[in-house]
């Protein structure tokens, strides 16, 4: 005789205060941080990609024939532009933003496209309105094509990322190296000493201040190697104010202020191109700092991310900015500092905004020489590319099968780096693509996992999730309410 259930008499229990009063745990990329520690952390991310956004439009502007004053111009209209894509990716609208603490900028990807078409132009003057109005409909396109894209992340488990990752930032490398070198490739003092030199004090100020400090400080180490490097630099007459003078102290930038945009279909194919590139290495971006900062991306947060960076080049034409996408810079910053807070980037983003519309305060970060942001380049970059060690290892790499993905991946990768004329006989619209390392890099891994991991391994195919979907233990553990309300 099976036995009668036991009912349980509901008995009030007295609630625990503690208890009634906690509230559900925010996850770091979602807190506020003090308003000193947002500030100074907000100007660190500034000070480490303010380089990369406005080298693109001086190149531009300096082949178009820009006068000083026009190139100051489009230099202001990056920056506010880059301000606003920021916005768009950390605090998010709708389904617009990955909510990730990421920095948006003038992809540098679309440098050399830019260039051709001013070539292809024969009145300059039409060569931005036709850039522009490529811009704005690769970045339309790019926005419709956005959810669909970021299905492609199941095809990035730990072998893909963790190779894509370590391209980035070892892809990164060079960039810092040329900035520790000195300001001007062409000069005859490229290289010598005293740049050198000003590059290894800050490398080692920075190396200094995150060994034997703590807390805030240590968390602020590449600003105060910025600053303290800055000033070291002032009697080797490296550093130059002359743009503090000659700046105004409110500057907006004219919509349309070069011409109404003009549309032609060999610009746009251009574009459009230069826009996949793009997204491939914005979502390569997204999947390396979810790992950093303990919140993988999955496929919302990718096609969010990936809206973000289309919408943001879309409007970018209408204040005479360029196609944004995220900076790769930043995720070494966050890597070495651990602070993930989105709204640290977000502050970052509004002093973009700020030196957009005050080019007086855009010059104060433009002071900072080249060979100090050199030094501070190479623990930002190896950070990245240490990370993408950190994920390689969660790659089960004792299989063959990875190892190979790994090795040809990287090899791919870093074409572009060890062997600069490797493809000098391919067309120059095939470039776009090749002189990417990140992106070569991350095709061939995914085209290898496909190949090893996937094509006629049907239900038996090993470590072709990715850790969103497999629940590996790459994230702490989420609440429901967190991941009902993480997008």
């Amino acid at each position: 005789m099976a036995a009668t259930p036991r009912v349980r008499k509901a008995v009030a229990v007295p609630e625990d205060e503690n208890v009634r009063d906690q509230k559900p745990t925010k996850h770091p990329v979602d807190e506020t941080l003090p308003p000193l520690k947002m500030m100074t952390s907000g100007l660190q991310h500034v000070a480490a990609m303010y380089a990369g956004v406005v080298a693109p439009p001086l190149i531009v502007g300096a082949a178009v024939g820009l006068s000083a004053k026009e190139l100051t111009f489009l230099t202001g209209a990056s920056l506010l532009t880059a301000g606003l894509a920021t916005f768009l990716q950390t605090l998010g609208i709708w389904k617009i933003g990955a909510r990730l603490p990421f920095v948006n900028g003038v992809t540098f990807a679309g440098v050399a496209p830019m260039l051709a078409i001013i070539d292809q132009t024969e009145n300059k003057d039409d060569a931005l309105p036709i850039i522009f109005g490529a811009i704005i409909v690769a970045g339309l396109l790019g926005f419709i094509a956005a959810p669909f894209f970021s299905k492609l992340i199941r095809f990035f488990p730990p072998v893909v990322t963790g190779s894509v990752i370590t391209l980035i930032g070892v892809s990164l490398m060079p960039v810092a190296f040329g900035w520790a070198q000195g300001p001007v490739p062409e000069a005859d003092d490229y290289g010598s000493m005293k740049y050198l030199g000003l590059a290894g004090i800050t490398l080692v100020i920075v190396l200094l201040i995150r060994r034997f400090t703590s807390g805030f400080v240590k968390q602020i180490a590449v600003l105060l190697g910025l600053v303290i490097g800055t000033v070291i630099a002032v009697p080797f007459g490296v550093t130059d104010f002359s743009a503090v003078g000659e700046a105004d102290i409110v500057g907006f930038p004219t919509p349309f202020h070069f011409g109404a945009p003009q549309f032609a279909a060999a610009a746009i194919i251009s574009m459009c191109v230069v826009m996949i590139v793009s997204m491939t290495e914005s979502t390569a971006d997204m999947l390396a700092l979810g790992e950093i900062v303990e919140r993988p991306a999955d496929e919302k947060t990718i096609a969010a991310g990936l809206r973000a960076d289309t919408l943001g080049s879309a409007l970018s034409p209408f204040f005479n900015g360029f196609m944004a996408s995220a900076f790769a810079q930043n995720i070494g910053l966050v890597a070495m500092t651990k602070i993930r807070s989105r709204f640290v980037v977000a502050v970052g983003g509004g002093f973009l905004v700020l030196m957009g519309l005050c080019p007086i305060a855009a010059s104060l970060i433009a002071t900072v020489p080249r060979p100090v942001l050199g030094g501070a380049g190479v623990v930002l970059f190896g950070s990245v590319a240490a990370s993408g060690i950190q994920t390689l290892a969660k790659a089960g790499l004792e299989k063959d099968n990875n190892v190979l993905i790994v090795a040809v991946a990287l090899a791919v990768g870093l074409i572009p780096i060890a062997a600069p004329e490797f493809y000098h006989a391919f067309p120059e619209t095939a470039m776009i693509i090749l002189d990417s390392g990140i992106s070569t890099g991350c095709v061939a891994a995914v085209v290898l996992n496909l190949v090893f991991n996937h094509i006629g391994k049907g239900k038996d195919a090993e470590d072709v999730t990715h850790p969103m979907e497999a629940g590996e233990d790459l994230a702490e553990p989420r609440t429901e309410k967190e991941t009902a309300t993480a997008h």
